[in-house]
């Protein structure tokens, strides 16, 4: 049943959408860290070497990376329910795929396929969402959507031991066909169509490969840095990265609805939503990348107790995220965001200061902290996000809020690798304590907001 709205849609199939956007999302945003715990179990199955066995995860967020901003371009054109719909299908049977795989290139193209699937659901769920709520209840919406992103990029070593517990890799993937395929179900019945689309308006498939081609040299930059390749190598990329990111923006400046959203961009709020959004996403992949190196190689934890003890962190931010949501609707997103992230500081200093042999409680009541801050910080920002763009360009500022997320992510798991090059031993340390400053530079530019008025955009 496909639906054109105005402002929401009735309670009961307002429901059923939301639950359909939350199992897509879950899967989807889930598999960009579920494998990274089994990945020494699956290079050994494989014989693929720990370092080639890294394309495992790397594939899977470069091909996100590279395609959520065109396929949010495509869902503005042809439908937000149809590029979503598309995205269930291609990521439900390419994870069966993955299940299958007998090699690494196999397991590697189905990863790659598997991410232009999620890139599906990532690049219009948030612009689902403005459709599926009333405006006045937005912010409850969005709320919701946060919980789920933030609690579902959280918990993937959680949810990885879990599993590992009881089965072997390949469920890691196949158990999403069934997932999706409830979801796709689910979908026909319950989510809407665009209130309005970009009639006339043609696919700019240039902009597009310009596009996949400056974000991934922006990554492989990052990367690479990070890791110490070759510095020949990454000035090429560097140089290669100007010159095309030069005439890709060059060219989005000429176009009345851009690829890359830089009429957005000239909208100062939303701008500065995404810069903070940026910082909390890397502050977060900081700490999750590095903490389980304290946890197992010092305190000797096994990857089941990992998880465990990581696991309060997105227990509190699914209790916040929802109560933010509800207090957007009476306080300025730039003072529940700002204080969100000071919390969120607060919680990353303390687990930097953590004694060489802490209890579990000690660790416990820091990773609570860091996601109750996390989760109070999500809802405002991206309400703000979603709500300062036109109605018309929902698609757009969706993908940008997953493209700021995914920048955010890879820069944060980068900068990991920079400072265990840097410091060594103390990796995990200079780690958090960069997280929480970063996530304290957001809560700067989140009180600068304050400043902006809250324009609810209801231009076509």
């Amino acid at each position: 049943m496909t639906t054109t709205v105005i402002d929401g849609l009735p309670i009961p199939q307002r429901y059923g959408a939301i639950l359909t956007i939350a199992l897509g999302i879950t899967v989807s945003v889930l598999d960009g860290a579920i494998a990274n715990v089994a990945l020494p179990t699956i290079a050994q199955d494989l014989h693929a070497s720990p370092a080639s066995s890294i394309w495992i995860v790397n594939a899977y967020q470069l091909a996100i990376t590279i395609s959520l901003l065109s396929l949010s371009s495509l869902g503005e054109i042809f439908g937000y329910r149809r590029i979503y719909m598309i995205g269930l299908v291609l990521f439900s049977f390419t994870s069966l795929a993955c299940a299958m795989s007998d090699s690494l290139m196999t397991l590697t193209v189905a990863r790659v396929l598997q991410g232009f699937g999620a890139a599906c659901i990532m690049s219009v769920n948030v612009a689902l969402v403005r459709i599926i709520y009333p405006q006045r209840f937005l912010g409850r919406g969005m709320g919701i959507n946060a919980l789920i992103v933030a609690v579902s990029s959280a918990a993937g070593p959680t949810v990885a031991a879990a599993i590992l517990s009881f089965a072997n890799w390949p469920w890691l993937f196949a158990i999403n066909l069934p997932i999706g395929l409830i979801a796709f179900c689910m979908g026909l019945k319950f989510l809407p169509g665009n209130s309005s689309k970009a009639i006339g308006r043609k696919f700019d498939f240039i902009s597009s490969m310009m596009n996949a081609l400056t974000f991934g040299l922006l990554i492989s930059a990052i990367s690479g840095y990070a890791q110490g390749l070759d510095h020949r190598l990454i000035l090429g990329e560097v140089v290669a990265l100007v010159v095309i990111g030069w005439f890709f923006i060059r060219r989005q400046l000429t176009k009345s609805s851009p690829l890359l959203p830089v009429d957005l961009l000239r909208i100062p709020i939303f701008t500065m939503s995404i810069c903070t959004s940026m910082c909390s996403f890397a502050a977060q992949m900081l700490a999750f990348v590095s903490l389980p190196f304290f946890l197992q190689n010092t305190l000797g934890l096994d990857a089941v107790s990992t998880g465990l003890l990581l696991t309060p962190w997105p227990l509190a931010t699914m209790v916040m995220a929802p109560i933010s949501g509800r207090l957007v609707e009476r306080f300025h997103p730039g003072i529940l965001g700002g204080v969100g992230l000071v919390v969120f500081s607060i919680g990353l200093y303390s687990l930097a200061l953590l004694p060489e042999h802490p209890s579990h409680l000690n660790i416990i009541w820091r990773m609570i902290v860091c996601g109750a801050g996390f989760g109070l910080f999500q809802s405002p920002n991206n309400h703000t996000i979603v709500s300062s763009a036109p109605r018309s360009r929902s698609g757009g500022a969706s993908g940008m809020l997953g493209t700021a997320r995914l920048l955010g992510q890879t820069t944060g798991a980068a900068m990991v690798a920079l400072m265990f090059n840097l410091f060594s031993a103390s990796g995990t340390h200079a780690s958090l304590i960069l997280a929480g400053t970063l996530a304290l530079a957001g809560a700067v530019v989140s009180m600068l907001r304050m400043t902006q008025k809250l324009v609810e955009q209801q231009k076509a």
